[in-house]
């Protein structure tokens, strides 16, 4: 999986040769999220988790972009592998690359996103104290997405959005080691500034 994006990532770096005007090459989003976990992590029922997090993204070509972001995301669960009253967060870096497009074809108006690309990421476990135990250590994983784009003004766009994300990551607790996937869908709510 890993392979398949950086060869995307530098595909779309060496297509990116058309010249595009300097106005409104960049854009920065500011999300919220609240995640539905699709499985357990390891044998632990994750809750609903919350989050937040953001993304610069540099236009390529009129409708592709190249997108690196950071996010963090927190998951309680009563019981687990590691004890009971656990958090679960899961923090790191996001790269990928962005489709955007209208609807009826025109610019500044109601719009849609696809993003796809790779995590790079970790999942602390910390007790009731907010002490840690255990760290996962940081891993590729993946993610897909899709949103809205609600013009807000003619930089401004509301961006209600889905999100898949998926990480496997191993921890070390004592002399156990557990294998875990955190999996998990994110309805997102955010807003999108464009440069």
């Amino acid at each position: 999986m890993q392979r398949i994006v950086l060869a995307l990532s530098a595909a779309a770096l060496v297509g990116a040769t058309a010249a595009l005007p300097a106005q409104q090459r960049v854009t920065v989003d500011l999300r919220a999220a609240a995640a539905a976990p699709t499985q357990k992590l390891a044998t632990t029922e994750l809750d609903v988790g919350i989050g937040f997090g953001g993304t610069v993204a540099f236009r390529l070509q009129q409708h592709l972009h190249l997108y690196a972001g950071w996010d963090w995301m927190h998951f309680q669960a009563d019981d687990s592998f590691a004890g009971s009253d656990m958090d679960f967060e899961e923090t790191g870096y996001t790269f990928g690359l962005r489709f955007e497009h209208p609807f009826r074809g025109e610019s500044g108006g109601l719009a849609y996103r696809l993003e796809g690309g790779g995590t790079f990421k970790h999942i602390e476990i910390e007790d009731d104290e907010g002490e840690a135990i255990a760290d996962s250590e940081h891993g590729l994983g993946y993610e897909a997405g899709a949103a809205l784009l609600l013009p807000l003004g003619s930089t401004w766009r509301f961006t209600p959005g889905l999100r898949y994300r998926s990480l496997d990551r191993d921890f070390r607790i004592g002399s156990a080691t557990t294998d875990a996937s955190l999996r998990y869908v994110a309805l997102e709510l955010g807003v999108s500034r464009r440069f």
